[in-house]
Protein backbone atom coordinates (compact mmCIF):
# COMPACT_ATOMS: atom_id res chain seq x y z
CA UNK A 1 0.00 0.00 0.00
CA UNK A 2 3.14 2.28 1.06
CA UNK A 3 4.60 1.65 -2.45
CA UNK A 4 1.31 2.15 -4.12
CA UNK A 5 0.82 5.62 -2.26
CA UNK A 6 4.62 6.95 -3.57
CA UNK A 7 3.86 5.63 -7.25
CA UNK A 8 0.74 7.98 -7.18
CA UNK A 9 2.42 11.00 -5.56
CA UNK A 10 5.49 11.16 -7.81
CA UNK A 11 2.91 11.34 -10.79
CA UNK A 12 0.17 13.41 -8.79
CA UNK A 13 2.38 16.06 -7.03
CA UNK A 14 4.88 16.96 -10.01
CA UNK A 15 1.93 17.21 -12.53
CA UNK A 16 0.28 19.63 -9.94
CA UNK A 17 3.07 21.24 -9.74
CA UNK A 18 3.38 22.46 -13.39
CA UNK A 19 -0.07 22.62 -13.89
CA UNK A 20 -0.41 25.32 -11.07
CA UNK A 21 2.48 27.08 -12.26
CA UNK A 22 1.26 27.35 -16.03
CA UNK A 23 -2.17 28.39 -14.33
CA UNK A 24 0.07 31.11 -11.88
CA UNK A 25 2.50 32.32 -14.92
CA UNK A 26 -0.09 32.10 -17.80
CA UNK A 27 0.69 34.96 -19.63
CA UNK A 28 -0.66 38.74 -18.92
CA UNK A 29 -2.82 40.65 -20.81
CA UNK A 30 -1.73 44.25 -21.71
CA UNK A 31 -3.35 46.70 -19.17
CA UNK A 32 -3.74 43.93 -16.34
CA UNK A 33 -2.12 44.72 -12.90
CA UNK A 34 0.70 42.80 -12.37
CA UNK A 35 0.92 40.01 -10.27
CA UNK A 36 2.63 39.24 -6.60
CA UNK A 37 4.92 36.49 -6.57
CA UNK A 38 3.70 35.69 -2.91
CA UNK A 39 0.36 34.98 -4.80
CA UNK A 40 1.75 32.96 -7.72
CA UNK A 41 3.83 30.98 -5.28
CA UNK A 42 0.77 30.41 -3.19
CA UNK A 43 -1.38 29.55 -6.64
CA UNK A 44 0.93 26.74 -7.03
CA UNK A 45 1.41 25.78 -3.13
CA UNK A 46 -2.49 25.54 -3.32
CA UNK A 47 -2.20 22.97 -6.35
CA UNK A 48 -0.26 21.14 -4.81
CA UNK A 49 -2.07 21.00 -1.45
CA UNK A 50 -5.27 20.05 -3.41
CA UNK A 51 -3.44 16.82 -4.81
CA UNK A 52 -1.81 15.65 -1.47
CA UNK A 53 -5.55 16.16 0.20
CA UNK A 54 -7.14 13.81 -2.61
CA UNK A 55 -4.82 11.47 -2.25
CA UNK A 56 -4.94 10.92 1.50
CA UNK A 57 -9.07 10.97 0.93
CA UNK A 58 -8.65 8.11 -1.60
CA UNK A 59 -12.33 6.54 -2.17
CA UNK A 60 -12.96 6.69 1.55
CA UNK A 61 -15.57 8.75 2.54
CA UNK A 62 -14.76 8.70 6.26
CA UNK A 63 -11.47 10.10 5.42
CA UNK A 64 -13.39 13.12 3.47
CA UNK A 65 -15.85 14.20 6.04
CA UNK A 66 -12.65 13.68 8.29
CA UNK A 67 -10.66 16.56 5.91
CA UNK A 68 -13.51 18.51 6.12
CA UNK A 69 -14.09 18.58 9.60
CA UNK A 70 -10.26 19.44 10.20
CA UNK A 71 -10.29 22.37 7.79
CA UNK A 72 -13.51 23.49 9.23
CA UNK A 73 -11.43 23.73 12.80
CA UNK A 74 -8.41 26.11 11.02
CA UNK A 75 -9.07 29.94 11.39
CA UNK A 76 -6.57 32.47 10.61
CA UNK A 77 -7.14 34.93 13.74
CA UNK A 78 -4.08 35.69 13.28
CA UNK A 79 -2.65 38.30 10.41
CA UNK A 80 -1.37 36.39 7.86
CA UNK A 81 0.98 38.89 5.53
CA UNK A 82 2.13 36.70 3.00
CA UNK A 83 -0.36 34.87 1.35
CA UNK A 84 1.84 32.16 0.62
CA UNK A 85 2.04 31.45 4.41
CA UNK A 86 -2.16 30.22 4.07
CA UNK A 87 -0.73 27.85 1.39
CA UNK A 88 1.84 26.30 3.61
CA UNK A 89 -0.54 26.08 6.15
CA UNK A 90 -3.05 24.23 4.25
CA UNK A 91 -0.20 21.73 2.97
CA UNK A 92 1.10 21.01 6.73
CA UNK A 93 -2.83 19.84 7.48
CA UNK A 94 -2.31 17.59 4.28
CA UNK A 95 0.47 16.10 5.50
CA UNK A 96 -0.50 15.62 8.99
CA UNK A 97 -3.90 14.56 7.99
CA UNK A 98 -2.04 11.60 5.71
CA UNK A 99 0.48 10.66 9.04
CA UNK A 100 -3.15 10.39 10.66
CA UNK A 101 -4.07 8.02 8.36
CA UNK A 102 -1.26 5.65 8.71
CA UNK A 103 0.20 7.28 5.12
CA UNK A 104 3.29 7.66 6.82
CA UNK A 105 5.84 6.92 3.03
CA UNK A 106 3.25 9.41 1.43
CA UNK A 107 3.43 11.78 4.42
CA UNK A 108 7.17 12.08 4.56
CA UNK A 109 7.58 11.94 0.78
CA UNK A 110 5.07 14.77 0.29
CA UNK A 111 6.93 17.28 3.16
CA UNK A 112 9.96 16.79 1.39
CA UNK A 113 8.50 17.23 -1.83
CA UNK A 114 7.05 20.74 -0.24
CA UNK A 115 10.32 21.74 1.08
CA UNK A 116 11.71 21.61 -2.27
CA UNK A 117 8.87 23.44 -4.53
CA UNK A 118 9.24 26.09 -1.69
CA UNK A 119 13.06 26.51 -2.13
CA UNK A 120 12.93 26.45 -5.91
CA UNK A 121 9.53 29.12 -5.71
CA UNK A 122 11.53 31.26 -2.81
CA UNK A 123 14.56 31.61 -4.92
CA UNK A 124 12.77 33.64 -7.55
CA UNK A 125 11.19 36.40 -4.92
CA UNK A 126 12.92 39.68 -5.27
CA UNK A 127 15.06 40.77 -2.96
CA UNK A 128 12.99 42.32 0.31
CA UNK A 129 13.63 46.05 1.41
CA UNK A 130 12.75 48.28 4.19
CA UNK A 131 11.87 52.01 3.66
CA UNK A 132 13.51 54.89 4.93
CA UNK A 133 13.36 58.73 5.06
CA UNK A 134 17.11 60.23 5.52
CA UNK A 135 17.38 63.75 6.67
CA UNK A 136 20.93 65.45 6.08
CA UNK A 137 20.89 68.72 8.06
CA UNK A 138 24.11 70.78 7.52
CA UNK A 139 25.35 74.35 6.40
CA UNK A 140 27.05 72.63 3.58
CA UNK A 141 24.47 70.52 2.43
CA UNK A 142 24.79 71.39 -1.57
CA UNK A 143 27.80 70.08 -1.13
CA UNK A 144 27.25 67.12 0.41
CA UNK A 145 24.94 66.50 -1.96
CA UNK A 146 27.28 64.80 -4.73
CA UNK A 147 29.19 63.40 -1.96
CA UNK A 148 26.27 61.57 -0.76
CA UNK A 149 24.97 60.27 -3.51
CA UNK A 150 28.32 59.00 -4.85
CA UNK A 151 28.38 57.28 -1.15
CA UNK A 152 25.04 55.87 -1.24
CA UNK A 153 25.87 54.79 -4.79
CA UNK A 154 28.95 52.52 -3.54
CA UNK A 155 26.82 50.51 -1.00
CA UNK A 156 24.60 49.68 -3.63
CA UNK A 157 21.49 51.42 -2.02
CA UNK A 158 18.44 52.17 -3.92
CA UNK A 159 17.97 55.74 -3.39
CA UNK A 160 15.98 59.33 -4.67
CA UNK A 161 16.67 62.29 -3.62
CA UNK A 162 13.27 63.64 -1.89
CA UNK A 163 14.32 67.53 -1.68
CA UNK A 164 17.22 69.57 -1.66
CA UNK A 165 18.07 72.81 0.64
CA UNK A 166 20.29 74.95 1.27
CA UNK A 167 20.97 73.49 4.75
CA UNK A 168 19.08 70.31 3.90
CA UNK A 169 18.78 67.07 2.02
CA UNK A 170 16.12 64.41 2.12
CA UNK A 171 16.71 60.92 0.26
CA UNK A 172 14.61 58.12 0.28
CA UNK A 173 16.32 55.12 0.89
CA UNK A 174 15.79 51.34 0.15
CA UNK A 175 17.95 49.21 2.68
CA UNK A 176 17.76 45.15 2.22
CA UNK A 177 16.55 43.71 5.56
CA UNK A 178 19.57 42.32 6.99
CA UNK A 179 21.21 45.67 6.31
CA UNK A 180 21.51 48.16 9.33
CA UNK A 181 21.42 52.09 9.03
CA UNK A 182 24.68 52.56 11.56
CA UNK A 183 27.42 51.72 8.34
CA UNK A 184 25.79 54.47 6.44
CA UNK A 185 25.29 56.88 9.53
CA UNK A 186 29.09 56.69 10.37
CA UNK A 187 29.91 57.29 6.43
CA UNK A 188 27.28 60.17 5.67
CA UNK A 189 28.70 61.88 9.14
CA UNK A 190 32.37 61.68 8.19
CA UNK A 191 31.74 63.97 5.16
CA UNK A 192 30.56 66.53 7.62
CA UNK A 193 31.06 65.89 11.33
CA UNK A 194 28.79 68.71 12.08
CA UNK A 195 25.96 67.51 10.24
CA UNK A 196 22.49 65.63 11.59
CA UNK A 197 21.44 62.97 10.48
CA UNK A 198 17.83 61.35 10.87
CA UNK A 199 16.25 58.15 9.74
CA UNK A 200 12.37 57.61 10.00
CA UNK A 201 11.50 54.41 8.60
CA UNK A 202 8.54 54.45 6.43
CA UNK A 203 5.41 51.33 5.90
CA UNK A 204 6.75 50.26 2.60
CA UNK A 205 3.77 48.98 0.78
CA UNK A 206 5.86 47.00 -1.89
CA UNK A 207 8.83 45.70 -0.26
CA UNK A 208 10.24 44.11 -3.60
Amino acid sequence: MSFESIRRALISLPLATVLGAALALRPRRAGTPARSSAVVQTQIILAISGALIMLVVGVSLARAFGVVGAAGLIRYRAKVQDPKDAGVMLATLAVGLASGVGLYSLAVFAAIFIVGVLWLVESFEPQAFKLFTLTVKSKEAARLEPAIKQLLGRNRTRFELRSAGPEELSFEIKLPMNQKTDGLTKSIGALDPESALEWEEKKNKDAA
